[in-house]
């Protein structure tokens, strides 16, 4: 897991993104996923998954499994249902932060149908959300949930700690993660308003919606992504409205990072 010696950042376009397209989900991949499989783009850091889901109405992703991941699921527009083999039932919107950690195994469905819950109106809008995963720090651990609301925190336009296993981010952490080198931050920004990448062996800077300037990058737009190794400390400011995700990683796994 030895950090890289020479900075180093790399942009990836949303353009350029792996998709998957069927009649009910349009879906980019940042990394290879699924059918879509690039021996060069499997992962950055600890970060396996960075898709980027829209879902149709009364439709969704049935009952699957997972085991030994930690899933972390942010919405951008409208409501998604989540159900689990632990019993675990909710609806994630935007602002509200939600942690799945597979373990030894968890069985769960996600779709864009309120009726599923007993909920008295269904879902008339597609639903489009991020959903992220890191390796956890051991395989075989408890399965389990986890959510909270930080839409106040957001609306305050600095770098806002969404999830992390790391031990600085014990006071400040919305959700615990199952990795104590990985935090996932996120950041509103509108005006004039900017925010500092942290310093870390491994950043994953998305752009969720909206522009933003970053040093050293230059313009970058809804679906744009960087890597960057051994760096940290850049300036990323809006030039429009926007939204963006970081994730901050002091382990990697094997090449090809």
């Amino acid at each position: 897991m030895a950090a890289p010696v020479t900075p180093h950042i790399d942009i990836h376009r949303g353009g350029d993104r792996l998709k998957t397209r069927v009649a009910w989900l349009d879906s980019k991949h940042s990394f290879s996923f699924g059918a879509n499989y690039d021996p060069e783009n499997t992962h950055h850091g600890l970060l396996l998954v960075n898709n980027d889901d829209i879902v149709l109405p009364g439709t969704g992703f049935e009952t699957h499994p997972h085991r030994d991941m930690e899933i972390v699921t942010w919405v951008l527009d409208g409501s998604l249902v989540h159900q689990d083999s632990l019993g675990h039932n909710g609806v994630i919107y935007p602002g509200l932060a939600q942690r799945m950690s597979a373990g030894t195994g968890i069985l769960h469905s996600e779709k864009n149908d309120l009726s599923t819950i007993r909920v008295s109106e269904n879902s008339t809008d597609p639903v489009h959300f991020i959903q992220m995963w890191v390796v956890p720090d051991e395989g075989g651990l408890t399965p389990g949930y986890e959510q909270l609301e930080i839409d106040d925190e957001l609306l305050r336009g600095g770098l806002v700690t969404v999830a992390s296993g790391m031990p600085a981010h014990r006071n400040s952490t919305a959700i615990t993660i199952n990795s104590k080198y990985s935090a996932l931050h996120a950041a509103r920004l509108t005006g004039d308003r900017s925010v500092t990448l942290p310093d870390a062996p491994f950043l994953h800077l998305f752009v969720t919606r909206g522009t933003v300037e970053m040093e050293g990058a230059g313009p970058l737009y809804a679906g744009d992504a960087v890597r960057l190794s051994n760096s940290g400390g850049q300036r990323v400011s809006s030039v429009e409205p926007a939204e963006i995700l970081i994730w901050e990683m002091h382990a990697r796994l094997g090449p090809p990072d």
